[in-house]
């Protein structure tokens, strides 16, 4: 196999330079190697593995070839982006095809005749269409589990198995995940003896660039302290994190108001979803909505502003969202709104992630210092 430098390469694609992650896996990944690894969020864990397939199946024409099996939906209509991308800008024309549920099977057999070289989807619907023999299961050669934590939790561990069950042995194995648990790592042992285990902290720390506020307020006025800060705030491409029915009744309200916001979410269709994104991915509306879910592994540019009205439990959770801002060397900010029980939430968050939250006040429309009595 050919020696390709991952920085030039990389830099096709639009970034400085590789990243931690990228860099530690495209010659051992262009080799054919079985991986295990894990990279916080924001490192550009999709390139990594997708460059140097392409560059590994560069001559393949009209053949299954990859499958990247994922959690949910948006992250598949994600990776399909970066291999269109991909393609475009290295020249390499390798075809994707993104094979979910809550989707016409009828329209995606009709892809799946075209022999996409590469298939990313979600665990239940590959496998009935690999049942289906619609996919050539035994053709496949490399196979990447993103987001791989999830594809072996509880719910979803069983048909994950299911559908690596049906490929060839000597198949490349790839898990790739933000956090690398000992169940997933147990169940992919299970079909690779042979993987290599690659941690890099690339990212993980937030950067301190990003600010850190918290508003308090009762619980049932989070909404309507949401609409007035989007506006005290002057951002101009924001991300709200809202789980639960919540996420709906936000976006109906900021609707009302005629904010412009789109929802990812809830019982939101395929479709419905892919528009979403497309409208905010292209600055047509300002705000996204969404659940820690459906945005898990998604990243969009330029967002100056994430709002926090559903708090996670876990630190880690706020590491992910609050790392979506502030790339680039550019100041980001991210504002949680939240109750006074949900007070010790911040305090665990500063301990976990050695930052400092500022206390902020929303009053008469503009978020105040108390000491400065200032508009800020």
């Amino acid at each position: 196999m050919r020696e390709i430098d991952s920085d030039s390469y990389m830099t096709k694609l639009g970034f400085r330079r590789s990243t931690e992650v990228q860099k530690a896996v495209f010659d051992k990944i262009l080799d054919g190697k079985d991986l295990f690894v894990q990279a916080p969020t924001g490192s550009g864990k999709t390139a990594a593995y997708l460059a140097p397939l392409f560059e590994r199946y560069r001559e393949v024409r009209k053949e299954n070839k990859i499958l990247v099996l994922v959690p949910t939906h948006e992250l598949a209509l994600q990776v399909s982006r970066t291999a269109n991308q991909i393609a475009a800008a290295m020249n390499i024309p390798l075809r994707n095809a993104v094979i979910v549920g809550d989707a016409g099977i009828g329209r995606q057999m009709e892809k799946l005749k075209e022999k996409p070289e590469i298939i990313i989807g979600t665990a239940t619907r590959i496998h009935e269409l690999i049942k289906k023999r619609k996919i050539a299961a035994h053709l496949i050669k490399s196979v990447v589990l993103d987001e791989g934590d999830r594809l072996f939790d509880e719910d979803n561990i069983y048909m994950t198995n299911e559908v690596i069950r049906c490929f060839m042995r000597d198949r490349q194995l790839l898990l790739f995940t933000a956090t690398l648990t000992g169940p997933a790592v147990s169940a992919c042992e299970a079909w690779t003896d042979h993987a290599e285990v690659i941690k890099t902290n690339e990212g993980r720390e937030i950067p301190e660039n990003v600010k850190h506020w918290y508003v308090v307020c009762e619980k049932r006025d989070k909404i309507e302290v949401l609409r007035g800060v989007t506006g005290a705030t002057r951002t101009k491409k924001a991300l709200i994190f809202v789980n639960g029915p919540d996420g709906l009744i936000a976006y109906e309200k900021l609707r009302f108001h005629h904010y412009d916001v789109a929802y990812i979410g809830g019982k939101r269709t395929k479709e419905e979803r892919k528009e979403a994104m497309k409208e905010f991915s292209e600055g047509k509306v300002k705000y996204l909505i969404a659940t820690d879910l459906a945005a898990r592994g998604l990243q969009f540019d330029n967002v100056d502003t994430v709002f926090h009205v559903s708090m996670p439990e876990e630190p880690t959770f706020y590491l992910h969202r609050a790392g979506r801002t502030g790339r680039a060397g550019n100041v980001g900010r991210n504002l949680s709104i939240i109750t006074k029980k949900e007070l010790p939430l911040i305090r665990k968050y500063e301990k976990a992630l050695n930052i400092k939250f500022e206390r902020k006040y929303y009053y008469d429309g503009k978020l105040m210092d108390r000491v400065k009595n200032q508009s800020l």
